[in-house]
Parts: C-alpha cells; structure tokens; sequence
C-alpha cells in the first residue's frame, strides 16, 4: 500500500500534539485521531510539509475555533456517528514522512477527502485565525529534529 501525495482536504489518521501537551513537554499526541490537511507544501514525495487540523468529539467553547462536520460528510469519510468539529483554532506542522502518520486500515492510508466547499470554509477559517494571530500551531518538524539530536547527544 503506497501513501497518498498530500492533498489540502485529505483526511488522514494522525497523533495530533494539541498545544497544551506541547507546553507541558509531550512530545507525541496522546492517540491517533483523524485530522484534515489544511496547507500541503510541495517537496519531492514524502519530504512534503503539511498542515494540519484536529477532528474532536469534544465541542468547542468558542463557537468560531472549530466546525462542526456535517454528517453526510462524516459518513461519506466512514467516520463514526457522533457529532464532530475540525478544530481550526490550532494545528501541527508535520513532515509527511512523519511516523506519526499511520494508515487508516490495512488497506487505506487516508479516509478520504473533505468536499471542496467544506474543504475552503475549514481553509478560511484557519487563515482567518492565522492573520488575527489567534492560531496556535505546534511544529512537530521541530519536535523531531530536537529528538534526533538529543539521541545524538545520548550516543
């Protein structure tokens, strides 16, 4: 099973670190989850940067920091039947060969893809929170090389 080219829309499993983690020194997500890339930056094959964005049960407190995925949607990307929300209040910058990304089942690394317009409303809302500096991001790309040269330093 070959991994997919990174697409903005794709939806992926993933151990998403969500901020407050990050601040209290995890390195790693607690569990997989299901996140939607929200920007791909080319690069040769598995060397692409993505971004991207949690999908929680959990509703968010601040009605603007997340959208909720409508169930035709969640159906059409075989997740369960429970409400959710892509969160769009932060996201992970991940190198695609990141080991954290795992295939979906064992014979799928992605559950699909967001239609284009939710796609663009997520897009806008992330961007939105980029550009009033209210976008909290965690570098997992800097997560990793802090953890290789640490293991270097061991050695």
């Amino acid at each position: 099973m070959k991994k997919p080219q990174p697409a903005v829309g794709l939806v992926i499993r993933y151990d998403y670190l969500w901020r407050d983690e990050a601040r209290h020194g995890r390195l790693e997500g607690a569990k997989d989850r299901p996140c939607a890339i929200v920007i791909a930056r080319s690069g040769e094959g598995l060397d692409a940067l993505v971004w991207l964005a949690p999908i929680t049960h959990t509703p968010p407190t601040d009605p603007k920091a997340a959208i909720e995925i409508p169930p035709r949607v969640k159906a059409h990307l075989g997740l369960d039947d429970a409400r959710s929300w892509i969160v769009t209040s932060e996201i992970n910058s991940v190198a695609w060969s990141d080991p954290g990304i795992v295939p979906v089942g064992k014979s799928r690394w992605d559950y699909g893809l967001l239609p284009p317009k939710f796609t663009k409303a997520v897009v806008d809302r992330v961007v939105e929170r980029f550009r009033a500096k209210q976008l909290g991001t965690v570098s997992r790309v800097h997560i990793e090389k802090r953890r290789a040269r640490d293991e270097e330093r061991k050695r």
